[in-house]
C-alpha cells in the first residue's frame, strides 16, 4: 500500500515476542485480516494484539509515535461506555524487522465495514454516546496541532492536498462535480472551540456485535480538534436515516454537521485514488463516502 512498505510474517513476529517478552512464549500467533493501512495487526493468544508500523521510518521517530499512541490510549481508556485498546507492552527492533512496535489488549468485536448491520439506527445513537464521551475529556489547555494531511483545524488549510486528489482522480470521479462542492465546504466558518476527538472514525476502527457498537480502535489520533471532525462516520457508515438518528443524538448545529461533511469529504477524496490499486475495499469505502455527499449536497 505504500512505497517501501515492511514485510512482517508470523515467525517474525513469533521470534520478536519470545525474545523480548517471553511469559508470552508458547502464545498461539495469528495475522488479522485488518482493513488498516498504517499497522500489520496480529493476535497474541486470547487477550493481546501486537501491531507494527508498516512504513518505514526512523526507530527512535517511531518509538515516539508509539509512546504518544500509549498515551492516548490510557487518557480513552474508561471514558466512555464502550472497549477501547490498553496499552501493554513497547517492543523494539529485532529479527530483521527494523522499527520499535507495540502491544495492546485485544478488543472483540467485528468492523463495520460490511453490509448486512442489522441496527444502523441503534449503532448510530452507540456512536453518538463514544463522542459524547471522547469529548467530556478536557484537552488541558491543548489546541489543535495537526500537519500535513491532519485532519480538524482550518478546512483552507487542505487547498494543496486537494488540488492533488482532484488531479489523481480524474479518471476515476466526476471531478468538476467534486471540486464545485469543495468550494462550498472549504469556506464553512467556525466559531467553536477545539474538543477532544478520535480523529479517525472509518469503519475499520468501529467494532460491532450484533448490529451494536461494542468498541473502537486505532486509538492513537485522539486530541483536540475541530468538533466536527468525528462526524466523519455519518458519512462513512451511514444511510440518510440513519445520519439523522446520529446527528438528533449529538444534536450538533447546522454549520458544524456541514464541517462533519467537509472532514468526510477530504478524507475520502484521498482513500480514492491512493489506495485504487492497493487496498481496492478501502478505496471504495471513499466512493461510498463521496457517492453520500453528493447526494446529500444535491
Amino acid at each position: 500500500m505504500h512505497p517501501g512498505e515492511l514485510t512482517i510474517t508470523v515467525t517474525t513476529v513469533r521470534a520478536l515476542v519470545e525474545a523480548q517478552f517471553p511469559q508470552w512464549q508458547g502464545f498461539d500467533v495469528e495475522r488479522v485480516a485488518s482493513g488498516g493501512t498504517v499497522n500489520a495487526l496480529f493476535r497474541l493468544g486470547l487477550e493481546l494484539s501486537a501491531r507494527f508500523p508498516l512504513e518505514p521510518d526512523d526507530p527512535e521517530s517511531t518509538r515516539q509515535s508509539l509512546r504518544a499512541e500509549a498515551a492516548a490510549a490510557r487518557t480513552l481508556l474508561g471514558r466512555t461506555p464502550f472497549a477501547t485498546p490498553e496499552p501493554v507492552a513497547l517492543g523494539e527492533p529485532g529479527s530483521g524487522y527494523p522499527l520499535p512496535w507495540s502491544v495492546q489488549t485485544w478488543v472483540p468485536g467485528t468492523p463495520a465495514t460490511g453490509e448486512g448491520i442489522s441496527d444502523l439506527d441503534g449503532l448510530a445513537r452507540d456512536l453518538a454516546d463514544f463522542i459524547a464521551g471522547v469529548q467530556t475529556i478536557d484537552t488541558g489547555g491543548r489546541t489543535f496541532a495537526g500537519h500535513g494531511h491532519g485532519r480538524g483545524g482550518d478546512l483552507r488549510s487542505h487547498d494543496e492536498w486537494m488540488e492533488q486528489c482532484f488531479f489523481r482522480s480524474e479518471q476515476l470521479l466526476d471531478v468538476a462535480r467534486l471540486c464545485r462542492i469543495w468550494a462550498d465546504l472549504r469556506e464553512l466558518p467556525r466559531t467553536d472551540r477545539d474538543v477532544m476527538t478520535h480523529g479517525d472514525l472509518i469503519p475499520g476502527n468501529i467494532l460491532v456485535a450484533g448490529g451494536r457498537l461494542v468498541g473502537v480502535i486505532d486509538v492513537g489520533g485522539l486530541g483536540p480538534a475541530d468538533p466536527a471532525l468525528d462526524l466523519v462516520c455519518a458519512w462513512h457508515l451511514f444511510d440518510d436515516a440513519a445520519r439523522q438518528s446520529l446527528r438528533h443524538a449529538v444534536g450538533c448545529d447546522d454549520l458544524q454537521w456541514e464541517r462533519g461533511k467537509a472532514w468526510a469529504f477530504q478524507q475520502a477524496m484521498g482513500l480514492v485514488w491512493y489506495y485504487s490499486l492497493s487496498h481496492p475495499s478501502m478505496s471504495a469505502m471513499g466512493r461510498r463516502t463521496l457517492q453520500r455527499i453528493v447526494a446529500d449536497s444535491a
